[in-house]
C-alpha cells in the first residue's frame, strides 16, 4: 500500500512547484532577449510594423535568419503576425513591449559602463553625441530658432513622430536640401541613442554650410518623459529662408 504524501509537504511541494512554473514562464522571455539581433529587431519594431524582407533588409540578415528570430519572439508572445497579401507582417504584441525594451536599455546603460564606451568611440564628435536635450530643443522649437527634422523612414514618421518635425529620411536629405532654412539651427533625430541615421543627417548637412545637430532621444524617451507625440502626416509649411532649387 503507498503512503500519502504528509499534508504539509504536499503544500510545500505545491508551493516550490508554483514558483518553478512561474519563474520559468519568466525565463522564456529573458531566453526571447539573449540574442542581440532580437534586441534590434525589437528596436526596429518598437518604431513601426514590417515584413520580414524589410527587417532582414534593416538588420543585415537573410529573410531565412531574420524568420527564425522573429519566431522565437513571437512564440514569447513579444510580436504578432499579420497578412499582407503575401507577405507577412510583424509588430509588437503590445505597447508594454516597447517600454519593457526602453526600461530594459536603461538598465543596460545605468548597469554596464562598456555601453557609453562604445557610443563615445563611435559618436566622436562631443557635440554629435550629446549635442541638445529635450527641454531646450522644446523651448528653441516653441522661439522658432531650430528646425526639427526626423530622418527615419516614412513609415516610421508616420506611426509616431515628435510634433513639428519634417519628415526627411537619410536617404532623401541630400536631395531635400533647399527645403531647410540656413538661417536656422537643424536638429535631426531618428531611432534613439544606438541608431546611427541622425549622425549621418548631421554630417551631411554640416558638409553643406549648414548649422546642425543631433537629439540622442527616439520618440519613446520622447513619450515617456511626458511630452508629446503625434501620428500620421502633418501639414505641409513652408519654412521661411529656404532656398529654391
Amino acid at each position: 500500500m503507498i503512503e500519502s504524501m504528509p499534508e504539509n509537504t504536499q503544500k510545500t511541494k505545491q508551493k516550490r512547484d508554483f514558483k518553478d512554473a512561474s519563474y520559468g514562464q519568466f525565463a522564456r522571455i529573458g531566453k526571447a532577449l539573449s540574442s542581440p539581433k532580437r534586441l534590434e529587431l525589437l528596436d526596429l519594431l518598437c518604431q513601426a510594423a514590417r515584413t520580414v524582407e524589410v527587417l532582414a533588409a534593416e538588420t543585415r540578415m537573410s529573410v531565412a535568419n531574420t524568420s527564425q528570430h522573429l519566431q522565437v519572439l513571437q512564440a514569447a508572445r513579444l510580436v504578432e503576425t499579420t497578412k499582407n497579401g503575401r507577405f507577412v507582417v510583424y509588430r509588437l504584441a503590445d505597447a508594454l513591449v516597447c517600454n519593457f525594451f526602453r526600461s530594459f536599455r536603461l538598465l543596460a546603460e545605468d548597469r554596464l559602463a562598456e555601453l557609453e564606451q562604445l557610443r563615445r568611440r563611435f559618436f566622436d564628435d562631443s557635440q554629435a553625441l550629446d549635442p541638445v536635450d529635450r527641454d531646450t530643443l522644446l523651448q528653441r522649437v516653441q522661439q522658432g530658432k531650430v528646425i526639427v527634422i526626423d530622418v527615419r523612414p516614412t513609415t516610421e514618421y508616420l506611426t509616431a513622430h515628435i510634433p513639428t518635425a519634417l519628415p526627411i529620411p537619410l536617404q532623401q536629405l541630400e536631395q531635400r536640401l533647399s527645403e531647410l532654412p540656413r538661417n536656422k539651427e537643424i536638429v535631426a533625430y531618428c531611432r534613439g541613442p544606438y541608431c546611427v541615421l541622425a549622425k549621418e543627417a548631421v554630417e551631411l548637412l554640416r558638409a553643406h554650410g549648414l548649422r546642425a545637430k543631433r537629439l540622442g532621444d527616439s520618440v519613446q524617451d520622447w513619450h515617456a518623459h511626458g511630452l508629446p507625440i503625434a501620428t500620421g502626416a502633418e501639414p505641409i509649411r513652408k519654412q521661411p529662408g529656404t532656398r529654391r532649387a
